[in-house]
């Protein structure tokens, strides 16, 4: 059928260098390097950080600590199912790779000096900011979309989020330093609009792949770990330099741990058994990061990010628990990963946090009005421009997978593995179809035998069966 045209030979390389090229005209107009006579407010999400002006690698390891948060933390968080694993890491970097060069040119275009956009260490941590936006999307709709359905959304979602961005934080002066309301939010419910408009029927009973084994869990635990360990990083890399930066580490890390306690026992208490669940433990244990996020360099103390982390945890998981189920069965969103558990319900509540900080005056200049503001436009703009998103990739031409093959790697990758099978299921039907001659009948089903018996042993010895079968085809 046309809406499961899946071949990528043509579409997926034609619309990629389609990107890039034009990206690159764009830059080759547009940006230069920063040459220290232009800083101040770079209209992302948070001001400028103004150490820039005078050491300009000075927040290079927070970049870096943010980059391994965006390649490997999100790309490994992903790897949970069984069969998805290439896909998940893989897609991860495409994605990521694309969104931050489109993201640092739809960031700066307001705030030009002298009709050029200057890079900066600054300005590439807010481009992969806007990359995660994208990341998060596209944990919810895992498993269910086609590699030139997801790029389409980075160019749209970018887009829409940079033009929330400008208006809730140059507009409004929101503060939301780390990003829980103009990141996670966003993304989180932007993915669950895109997710709705892509809902499958067939997929409402689950699907024989849609679920993880002992070494996929562990894989997803790489990426909950390096997330965990570097988000403090995350919610202060563009914190104004001296106290604030150093209350966004001090409250993101408390909040952090105390999310974790209370993701676990959470986890242990919904069980019948009280046994821990590994879902809960890979997500749950990172909502304290997401929900602190807005008030991070706050003066809440660390107590107050405590409480804002056991409150997260407890959420998520139960979220995890209980609400992922009915937003498939009711409402027609299957979230693959449970986005809304770990970015979306934290993320609200990130934001009610940072009103409650606001009208308890914790951080000057802040209006709780304008930051109540700032949440409905994070949401509206996510469900509207999702749900457009969504209308768009779901037009036949680009490629989605059949129910049948979701969740599975090999209809857009080549799997090591795949082709021996496929080979191994030939001799097995030709062995079936053959001829009188019963010589020829017992040679080649014995063939299939040996194969299926040295499956899984050296690879000499299945190079041995190959040699064999490519025999038998050349002798007949």
């Amino acid at each position: 059928m046309p809406s499961y045209a899946t071949n990528m030979r043509l579409k997926f390389p034609i619309l990629a260098l389609t990107l890039e090229v034009v990206t690159i005209v764009l830059y080759a107009l547009l940006v230069v390097y920063d040459t220290g006579d232009a800083h101040g407010h770079d209209g992302s999400h948070a001001k400028s950080n103004t150490t820039q002006s005078t050491s300009p690698m000075t927040l290079y390891p927070m970049f870096q600590d943010v980059h391994v948060m965006i390649f490997i933390g999100f790309g490994f968080l992903m790897t949970f199912l069984k069969r998805y694993g290439f896909s998940s890491v893989g897609i991860n970097l495409l994605l990521a790779a694309f969104g931050l060069q489109w993201g640092l040119l739809l960031q700066n275009i307001w705030h030009m000096h002298e009709g050029k956009i200057r890079v900066s260490i600054d300005r590439m941590i807010n481009a992969d900011f806007s990359t995660a936006t994208v990341l998060i999307s596209f944990g919810a709709v895992l498993g269910k979309t086609s590699p030139v359905q997801l790029l389409i959304m980075t160019l749209l979602e970018i887009t829409i989020f940079c033009i929330n961005e400008h208006l809730v934080v140059e507009f409004l002066g929101v503060s939301d330093v780390g990003a829980s309301m103009t990141i996670h939010a966003f993304g989180a419910y932007f993915g669950l609009a895109v997710a709705r408009v892509l809902y499958r029927p067939g997929l409402r009973n689950g699907h024989e792949k849609e679920g993880s084994n002992y070494h996929s869990d562990m894989f997803a635990m790489i990426g909950t770990v390096y997330l965990w360990m570097f988000w403090p990083s995350f919610n202060s890399a563009i914190a104004d330099p001296g106290d604030p930066q150093l209350r966004a580490v001090i409250n993101t890390y408390f909040s952090l741990a105390a999310c974790t306690l209370a993701a676990y026992a959470t986890s242990s208490l919904v069980e019948k058994k009280g046994k821990l669940d590994m879902v809960h433990i890979q997500n749950a244990t990172l909502a304290g990061g997401v929900a602190v996020g807005t008030c991070a360099d706050m003066d809440i103390q660390p107590f107050g990010a405590m409480l804002i982390g056991i409150t997260a945890g407890v959420i998520s998981t139960v979220g995890f628990k209980f609400l992922t189920p009915i937003l498939a069965s009711k409402l027609g969103i299957q979230d693959t990963c449970g986005v809304h558990n770990l970015h979306g319900m934290p993320g609200i509540l990130g934001g009610l946090a940072g009103i409650v900080a606001a009208a308890l005056g914790k951080k000057d200049g802040v209006s709780p009005g304008y930051q109540a503001c700032g949440l409905a436009s994070s949401l509206g703009f996510a469900l509207v421009g999702g749900l457009i998103t969504g209308l768009v990739m779901k037009i036949p031409l680009w490629g989605q997978p059949p129910d049948q093959n979701c969740f599975e790697d090999s209809i857009f990758w080549e799997v090591p593995g795949e082709e021996e099978e496929h080979e191994e299921h030939g001799v097995d039907q030709r062995a079936h179809h053959l001829g009188p001659d019963p010589a020829e009948r017992v040679f080649v089903g014995g063939l299939g035998l040996i194969s299926e018996t040295h499956r899984y042993q050296s690879h000499d010895q299945r190079d041995h069966v190959r040699q064999h079968m490519k025999r038998v085809r050349q002798h007949r």
